[in-house]
């Protein structure tokens, strides 16, 4: 039986540390889903619509990677999947508190539902979307932290300019 996993997460803006993620998700499962959470609390800069594009566009070379969107319990969308593993990334260690405390949960909620945790690799160990926003908002340089996709549109949304 195929092994299908889950990668959620807001993905605002998608980061090459997410696309680095994916690629090896995708080795480890027979199909990985990249699932878009629509969460407006987050006040987030792009639609969800528009993550779902950039994250499609950024993993359109891997063929066993689709990407969608969700709202509500993570292991309930999981499950209409018919997903079994649940992937997660780990960069420092107020990530691993953070996600330790979401996988009981969530083991909790689904106990047929494993969670996966991989580091990305180093060079993006210290990159989060929040970051990319932030620096760029301010006239950083986040070239190579961001697919090229994904910065077209950061310079488009940010500066009004392609």
């Amino acid at each position: 039986m195929p092994v299908k996993a889950l990668y959620p997460g807001t993905f605002d803006p998608p980061t090459n540390g997410h696309v680095d993620l994916i690629q090896r998700g995708a080795k480890l499962f027979d199909h990985l889903t990249v699932a878009v959470l629509n969460n407006p609390v987050k006040n987030p800069l792009f639609t969800v619509a528009e993550r779902v594009e950039m994250l499609t566009e950024a993993t359109a070379s891997i063929g066993n990677v689709s990407v969608s969107m969700f709202d509500g319990l993570m292991v309930a969308f999981a499950r209409q999947l018919g997903a079994t593993a649940v992937l997660r990334g780990i960069r420092a260690i107020s990530d691993y508190e953070h996600e330790f405390q979401m996988a009981l949960m969530n083991r909790r909620l689904a106990p047929e539902i494993e969670s996966v945790f991989l580091q990305p690799a180093g060079r993006y160990s210290f990159v989060s979307s929040r970051m990319v926003k932030e620096v760029f908002s301010f006239g950083g340089d986040v070239t190579g932290l961001v697919p090229p996709n994904v910065l077209k549109r950061l310079r488009t949304r940010i500066n009004g300019k392609s």
